[in-house]
């Protein structure tokens, strides 16, 4: 058994990833039918169901950071994922505008403890999955993310590397699943750019079910 997650119910081979407990629920509400709670250890809540495909998927909660989200795939590898997607979100650092969704096409570590984990290579993600992705989502930018440890507060704490946005976790994970031989996967939506604020709750919302309906689909392929 694990040391982080302590699942009640059995874990699918496919999973959805959300650093959020909260948006691992409306999604395990919006995707599955009949979930039921599969982890809640930690507060990293889980949920395991019937997708629309007639096969069963795991949502899962990452938590914050990607040392959190690399020990969560740790343990998902460990019960049984082979092939994962990564919705999380994202703060623009060009021209992708709030609500804009992206699908990772490679991810780089800066400032922090994780960046150890990419041996001197931006982690890729899989590339059946992530043309997958493409084409359930024919309107987003394919993209590069730098991930850092923690949060900028002004344009000059940003890394000076070339990336099309930031977050908290993908190079992470990302990296974390090449080590345990799982597939995986990114879309990220944007919900913060410094010229135009926060993207809002409920469009927040609405962008992450349309990105989970994409992730389920290109999951079932």
């Amino acid at each position: 058994m694990p040391a982080r997650l302590q699942p009640t119910a059995p874990i699918a081979e496919r999973a959805i990833l959300v650093g959020d407990p909260g948006r691992a629920l409306m999604l395990a509400q919006e995707l599955l039918e009949q979930p039921k709670m599969s982890n809640h250890a930690r507060g990293l809540w889980g949920y395991t169901g019937v997708a629309a495909d007639g096969a069963e998927l795991t949502i899962q909660a990452t938590g914050m950071g990607g040392p959190s989200a690399s020990v969560v795939l740790a343990d998902l590898a460990e019960l049984g994922v082979r092939r994962a997607v990564r919705i999380g979100t994202c703060a623009s650092l060009g021209d992708l505008a709030l609500g804009d969704l992206l699908v990772v096409g490679v991810a780089q570590a800066a400032q922090g403890a994780f960046a150890s984990h990419e041996d001197g290579k931006a982690p890729r993600p899989d590339p059946g999955l992530t043309a997958a992705l493409r084409a359930q989502l024919p309107a987003a930018a394919v993209a590069s993310v730098v991930s850092l440890d923690t949060l900028y507060r002004t344009e000059r704490d940003l890394p000076s590397v070339l990336a099309e946005a930031a977050d908290m976790q993908t190079a992470a994970l990302l990296a974390a699943a090449t080590e345990h031989q799982v597939a995986a996967a990114a879309v990220l939506v944007v919900t913060e750019k410094s010229d135009s604020g926060q993207l809002e709750d409920e469009e927040l919302k609405e962008r992450a079910k349309l990105a989970g309906r994409a992730v389920a689909a290109a999951l079932s392929s």
